[in-house]
């Protein structure tokens, strides 16, 4: 059976959708990376910067319409494995993502990273704590057991597909070889689509937002609506970082759209080499796990 992707219904954990200010000592975002760069740099010379534009070379070219639409009907059968949250963030010590110009490390430790210093500013906003925890858990795509899909096809900046590519998408140059660049009905401002569609009816580049995604909402989370959509649209750079393709959205959309601009800033600044004690914070993060998910997760 293929599960279809919808809007999350609101959980049984009443979130306050207005963010508040950042407590004291707040988290201060660094100006470079941990390789001496500024953060997001994709014209930096290095043998980093090379790897990172092959990725998304291929990731323009191969990423389409149809592409996605097979992948959202092969994965949401959830049929791969079955095992809980914290099984699966010790799967990503395996899991190093060629897209990241800014970090090399094990994925499990920019989850704890940016866990922590979202939990340093919001204090007693759990299920936010929760939701960095868990928002890149889906590259597991890469590992043999969920497929060995190709990087192109696991992580990377998202963007819409059946409209045209906004030229503030990284690398926007390898679209040229793109299947759907010359399709009239894909190649509009609105292609497919129409103003203010809603977001959930816009199909986005398959990867590991989306794939989480669909696995939290279909196992029966009950994080908020605003941790979903963190989780399924935290790469979608074009929308969140330079404003394209806001209009498709509608105003649910616009209203968790602030908590992830809030989010953005620890997913992206919190990346380093001081690394996390992972079984110091464990028991913490377990009981936020029990609290918003069942105890085994269909994968």
């Amino acid at each position: 059976m293929t599960i279809v992707l919808a809007q999350p219904e609101c959980g049984s954990e009443v979130v306050d959708q207005k963010p508040k200010s950042p407590s004291e000592n707040a988290f201060l975002a660094p100006e470079i990376n941990s390789f001496g760069h500024s953060f997001r740099n994709y014209d930096a010379e290095s043998e980093r910067q090379k790897s990172v534009e092959e990725f998304y070379r291929l990731n323009h070219i191969n990423q389409t319409y149809d592409f996605v639409k097979r992948m959202r009907e092969e994965y949401g059968k959830l049929e791969k494995v079955e095992m809980s949250i914290w099984e699966c963030c010790e799967l990503l010590n395996e899991v190093v993502d060629d897209s990241d110009p800014d970090l090399d490390e094990p994925q499990i430790q920019h989850l704890l990273q940016t866990a922590e210093a979202i939990r340093k500013d919001y204090p007693n906003e759990d299920w936010l704590h929760l939701t960095a925890l868990i928002h890149d858990l889906g590259k597991v795509l890469l590992l043999p057991r969920f497929g060995a899909l190709p990087q192109w096809a696991v992580v990377g900046d998202t963007h819409p597909l059946g409209c045209a590519f906004d030229k503030s998408i990284v690398h926007h140059k390898y679209f040229k070889d793109n299947v759907d660049n010359n399709n009239p009905a894909y190649n509009t401002k609105y292609g497919v689509y129409s103003h203010g569609c809603g977001l959930d009816n816009v199909v986005i580049s398959w990867g590991h937002d989306d794939y989480m995604y669909l696995v939290a909402k279909e196992n029966g989370t009950t994080l908020p609506p605003a941790g979903l959509f963190i989780v399924r649209y935290h790469s979608f750079y074009p929308l969140h970082k330079e404003g394209a393709y806001e209009y498709l959205m509608n105003e649910e959309d616009v209203e968790n759209l602030k908590w992830l601009k809030i989010f953005n800033k620890y997913d992206l600044y919190s990346k380093s080499k001081v690394l996390i004690d992972v079984e110091t914070v464990k028991p913490y993060y377990q009981s936020l796990i029990d609290k918003y998910f069942p105890s085994k997760l269909k994968w």
